[in-house]
């Protein structure tokens, strides 16, 4: 009974169990990003870009298109682990914009929602991928490379 306990009352899980919570953490926010509101873009793209808001005067389509960058790519680069501090960016850059300028004198009912987002992907943005992203597999091939090249160069000197 007493490892039950100790579970709960430490202050940090195992390394393992962390590295695979994240996971799931960036599979789920990059899904709902998709889901709700990349996807509902992506099917109908004209709508969108009749009703999205254009809060910098760039036109619908501009704004419809960096809104499907951020909701479609942003997610899916998060998902997969992939460049997901850009990726992770690129959404926090929208619903920041969403939560700011577009919903500015809106009640909190409705700033919610960029809110969450804001603070979901910002936390990615911070953290990375984690150890179960290509962007890990990706820092240990290049570093490799690179100390790689640095040992030829050392021994050629």
């Amino acid at each position: 009974m007493k490892r039950g306990w100790d579970f709960f009352l430490r202050p940090s899980v195992p390394e393992p169990v962390f590295q695979g919570a994240w996971l799931v953490y960036r599979v789920a926010i990059g899904l709902a990003m998709f889901g709700i509101h990349g996807l509902e873009k992506l099917t109908d793209f004209l709508g969108t870009v009749a009703h999205i808001p254009d809060p910098f005067g760039l036109g619908g389509t501009i704004s419809t298109l960096i809104a499907l960058q951020a909701n479609v790519t942003g997610a899916f680069g998060v998902m997969l682990g992939l460049f997901t501090r850009l990726s992770a960016l690129l959404v926090v850059g929208v619903t920041l914009v969403g939560l700011v300028v577009v919903h500015a004198h809106d009640p909190w009912s409705v700033k919610d929602v960029p809110l969450m987002y804001s603070l979901a992907f910002g936390l990615v943005t911070v953290r990375g991928g984690g150890r179960y992203a290509i962007d890990h597999r990706l820092y240990r091939w290049v570093r490799s490379a690179v100390r790689s090249r640095n040992v030829r160069q050392v021994q050629e000197a």
